[in-house]
């Protein structure tokens, strides 16, 4: 397999291009690709990437794609993605909408992402490493058809279907993004050695309104899709709470031979298009939490990839480069690095915040927090009692 260029010697790796940044809809659009720029600068800032880390990615082949996309689907991004292509063309694909519009290039701008996820999962499957973060990708909401939510291709799914084709392997797929997983869970729905896990915003007021616990999979994948639906303006401690609670036990019963984890950093109370109350702690528990289930399960295989992240100053750099650092096992600094601050701050809209941690009293406390927190610990104890294969 060709794998681009670099060197993989190392425990991670580090998958990007700056081409990633061709993925982009439009200047005023909410799926910004300078969150990249910003972090991949903040973690060379702090001297956490190596060369040995850096690895180019290539393009997905048609054939990788058609593994999870339909063929028309493919030949109409295709078509979408010409100069003089007229958006109206494009409705029935759910491509040159107000979320996904289209643009020049799309169709080379998406497979090359989805040609970083799946080469992630290759290297991590193949031993050559035992973690490797794909930034630009976590495109959740790409259905088999469809274009939705400012996805082309689901690169998640491309990576999956990769990994389960060549190497047999059981899949667990974790999603913490703030917007339910969708796309991964359908192309997956009747698969039981790929179990699908998302918690996310109840859909009752976010897009893309799904997630309800009683989507549990079909056929022989049923209880192999695990929703967990938690309330708006559910803080750190409950968000955590429900994480761990369910991981620990289900992946335990599972034993995926790897991790996938979509790392979503739109819970965030900042975040300007959902309704959850979390700081950036969350940001550096959640992959402490599945490192050590990684190590515990599957011999270290742990993918990562990015997702949502709206407020593209103040939280993605931050929580990104907990999670690398993470991956590669190093402590970070209590202080954001005064250089990259003043590199950033005269393009912020906001004050930059100076530390990775937000204060303990940025945010007041919400006045429904006991309401809220006892209706996730029921959901939590609903989502694990409909789950077969844990009894």
């Amino acid at each position: 397999m060709s794998q681009g260029t670099g060197n993989p010697s190392g425990k991670s790796a580090f998958v990007f291009s700056e081409d990633y940044t061709r993925y982009k809809f439009a200047e005023d659009h909410p799926f910004n690709p300078q969150r990249l720029v910003m972090t991949v600068d903040l973690i060379r800032e702090l001297g956490l990437l190596d060369a040995d880390h850096l690895i180019q990615p290539e393009p997905a082949t048609d054939e990788e794609l058609l593994r999870v996309h339909d063929a028309r689907y493919l030949e109409a991004v295709k078509r979408a993605s010409l100069p003089d292509a007229d958006p109206d063309h494009f409705a029935a694909w759910g491509l040159g909408t107000e979320d996904t519009p289209i643009f020049p290039g799309m169709h080379e701008a998406s497979r090359l992402i989805c040609g970083g996820t799946k080469l992630a999962a290759e290297l991590v499957m193949s031993g050559q490493v035992q973690h490797a973060l794909n930034m630009a990708g976590g495109l959740h909401h790409a259905h088999r058809a469809q274009a939705s939510g400012f996805c082309v291709y689901n690169d998640i799914a491309v990576a999956i279907a990769h990994v389960r084709e060549k190497y047999n392997a059981r899949v667990v797929y974790i999603d913490t993004d703030a917007h339910h997983g969708d796309g991964v869970q359908w192309l997956f729905y009747e698969d039981p050695n790929v179990l699908t896990i998302s918690f996310h915003e109840t859909g009752k007021y976010l897009y893309p309104g799904t997630g309800e616990i009683t989507e549990r999979g079909e056929g022989r994948g049923y209880g192999y899709s695990l929703n967990v639906p938690l309330e708006a303006f559910t803080e750190d401690d409950s968000w955590m709470h429900a994480v761990r609670d369910v991981l620990v036990p289900v992946l335990n019963s599972f034993q995926p031979d790897l991790i996938l984890h979509q790392n979503g950093c739109d819970a965030h109370r900042f975040d300007p298009l959902t309704h959850l109350a979390a700081t950036t702690r969350i940001y550096r528990e959640m992959p402490k939490l599945t490192h050590q289930l990684a190590h515990e399960h599957c011999q270290g295989r742990w993918v990562g990839v990015g997702g949502g992240g709206y407020d593209i100053w103040r939280v993605v750099p931050r929580a990104w480069t907990m999670l690398w650092a993470e991956m590669i096992d190093r402590d970070l600094p209590e202080e954001v690095p005064s250089d990259w601050l003043a590199r950033w701050q005269t393009r912020s809209p906001f004050p930059l915040p100076p530390t990775f941690l937000d204060p303990a009293d940025l945010f007041a406390p919400i006045p429904r927090r006991a309401e809220i927190t006892e209706k996730n610990e029921i959901t939590v104890r609903r989502a694990l009692n409909g789950t077969p294969f844990l009894f």
